[in-house]
């Protein structure tokens, strides 16, 4: 694992220690990661929706479509 040095001023410094022990995280790193693994997250799910926007409609979500994948949930292969 690499190491990444950070500087904050004292107000982030004191909020992050504060999560730190209320939210039990071991250390700020643990908290930093999750930070970013949900920051991750966020940009993958929104690349995901842009993706869906820009690609062709292929059909419509009417009624017998939301039948069809009740249908296919429901089925027990």
């Amino acid at each position: 694992m690499s190491t990444m040095n950070i500087s904050l001023p004292e107000g982030l410094k004191s909020f992050v220690d504060a999560q730190v022990a209320t939210r039990g995280y071991g250390t700020s790193s643990e908290y930093v990661r999750e930070l970013i693994r949900k920051d991750q997250d966020v940009q993958r799910l929104r690349q995901m929706i842009l993706d869906g926007a820009a690609s062709p409609v292929i059909g419509e979500a009417d009624d017998a479509y939301f039948d069809d994948l009740r249908k296919l949930a429901s089925r027990k292969d």
